[in-house]
């Protein structure tokens, strides 16, 4: 039988394996709703502008899609948050200029920031 010495080194690694199992899984769900929030932006850009260069916003796009998703996943697409989704994909629309130890509230404080230059180096 283990000594109540060895014992406690054990559950020491085990806390230390599991405290760093669960940042690591933060950490990829951060990245991953970073991702999804992009390609949701990605979509709506091109569903607006429909092959278009630029697109026609008179056709009240974002509520209407902010209710539907809202009615079928909950909390988290009103349609602000679809504009800074929409917003977010057109200020990075190479996925591999998107920082991912970043979480999708520090991209939207930085669509905040005006100066291109200065978001792109944050």
């Amino acid at each position: 039988m283990p000594s109540d010495s060895h014992l406690k080194g054990l559950l020491d690694a085990l806390r230390g394996l599991i405290q760093q199992g669960r940042q690591q899984a933060l950490r990829v769900v951060d990245m991953v709703q970073v991702q999804t929030c992009r390609e949701i932006g990605r979509h709506i850009v091109e569903f607006e502008q429909g092959g278009e260069t630029r697109a026609a916003y008179g056709k009240k796009l974002l509520p209407r899609l902010a209710e539907a998703l809202t009615r079928e996943f909950g909390s988290g697409f009103d349609d602000r948050n679809l504009r800074n989704m929409r917003a977010f994909y057109q200020a990075f629309p190479i996925w591999h200029a998107v920082r991912t130890e970043l979480g999708w509230m520090h991209y939207q404080a930085l669509l905040r920031v005006s100066n291109k230059e200065a978001r792109l180096s944050a």
